[in-house]
C-alpha cells in the first residue's frame, strides 16, 4: 500500500547512496580554561533526569546487555578512567533516551541488529557517525558528546528501511526515509502508518504535498556549502529527531543531545522552528509509545 503522496525528487536520494558522516559543524562544548589538559570527555556534561544506576558505575557490558546491542568495540587507546566515565555518560544517555521514547531500553538495539563503538571506527574531524553496512554506531571519544540522538536516528531509519515497506531496499544501505520520499510501497500495519505519519510531519507541509519551509531551509544550505548533505532524508530526520529529543522537558542531557538550538546550524535554519517541533511532538510521541506497548 502506498503512502498516497508524490516522490520528491528534489530531496529523494538514490538507495544505494552511502550513508553520510555526521555534521562536525554542530557545536562543541570546550573544556573551561583553566582545567586541566584532558579530553572532552573528562568535562561535566549537564544532565536532569532519573538515577537508573543508583549512584553506582557500569561498564561496556552492561550497555550492551541493557540495551540489547549486537556488538561492542572499544578502542585500544581508551585508558581505564576514560573507560569508566564514557561508560557511565552513555549508559545514563541511552536509558534517557528510552525513558523519552517510552520504549524498553532492550528496544535502542534494533533487535540486536545495533552495534556500538567508542573511541574507534570514527572519521577523522567528525563527533560521530552510524555505518550502515556493518550497523555500527560510532562516538568519538572526546567529541561524540551531543551527537548520540542523531545518530541513533540513522540507526533506526536504517533498519526500518527492511521494516517498513512491502519490498526489500535495493541496497543494503538504504534509509526508510529515502524510500518514504520515493514512494515505496508501505506493508500494511498501523504502526507503519504511524512512522508515516511522522515522515509526512518532518518533510511536508500542511497539505502533505509539497516541502515544508525546514526542507527548503535544508536545500538552501546546501546550496550555500556547494554539497548536497542537509537536504539527504535521513539527515534531515536525524536534526528534526534530535530536536525534538532536546526540546523535551522530563530529561535533559547534553551528552545525548545538544546545539539544537543556539549553534550556528540552528542560527542558520537547520533544524525545525518551535512551532514544527510543536506539530511534530504528537505523531512522534504516539508512534514511539505504541512501539513501545507493541515490544514492551
Amino acid at each position: 500500500m502506498s503512502n498516497g503522496l508524490p516522490s520528491k525528487p528534489l530531496i529523494a536520494v538514490s538507495p544505494s547512496e552511502p550513508s553520510p558522516a555526521d555534521d562536525a559543524q554542530r557545536s562543541q562544548s570546550a573544556a573551561p580554561s583553566n582545567a586541566p589538559k584532558q579530553g572532552r570527555l573528562h568535562r561535566n556534561f549537564y544532565r536532569r533526569g532519573p538515577d537508573y544506576r543508583n549512584g553506582d558505575n557500569v561498564n561496556f557490558l552492561d550497555i550492551k546487555h541493557q540495551f540489547s546491542l549486537g556488538g561492542l568495540e572499544v578502542g585500544r587507546w581508551v585508558t581505564k578512567s576514560e573507560k569508566q566515565i564514557a561508560a557511565n555518560v552513555v549508559f545514563d544517555a541511552l536509558a534517557d533516551l528510552a525513558f523519552l521514547l517510552n520504549i524498553p531500553p532492550t528496544a535502542l538495539g534494533l533487535r540486536g541488529a545495533l552495534k556500538l563503538a567508542f573511541g574507534t571506527g570514527g572519521q577523522r574531524a567528525v563527533q560521530a557517525h552510524y555505518a550502515p553496512v556493518t550497523q555500527t554506531l560510532a562516538l568519538a571519544k572526546n567529541a561524540g558528546a551531543g551527537a548520540l540522538a542523531h545518530e541513533w536516528w540513522h540507526a533506526f531509519d536504517h533498519h526500518m528501511a527492511t521494516k517498513l515497506f512491502e519490498h526489500p531496499p535495493i541496497s543494503p544501505v538504504s534509509f526508510a526515509s529515502t524510500r518514504w520520499l520515493n514512494d515505496d510501497a508501505i506493508r500494511p500495519h498501523p504502526l507503519n502508518h504511524q512512522l508515516s505519519a511522522v515522515f509526512a510531519e518532518v518533510l511536508l507541509d500542511n497539505d502533505g504535498h509539497e516541502m515544508n519551509d525546514f526542507v527548503k531551509r535544508s536545500i538552501a544550505l546546501d546550496r550555500q556549502t556547494k554539497r548536497r548533505y542537509y537536504s539527504i532524508p535521513t539527515e534531515m530526520m536525524a536534526r528534526a529527531f534530535e530536536a525534538w529529543v532536546q526540546s523535551q522537558h522530563t530529561v535533559k542531557n547534553e551528552y545525548l543531545v545538544s546545539g539544537t538550538k543556539q549553534s550556528d546550524l540552528a542560527k542558520a535554519g537547520g533544524y525545525p522552528q518551535p512551532e514544527h517541533l510543536q506539530r511534530m511532538s504528537e505523531p512522534m510521541t504516539r508512534y514511539f509509545a505504541q512501539l513501545g506497548q507493541a515490544i514492551g
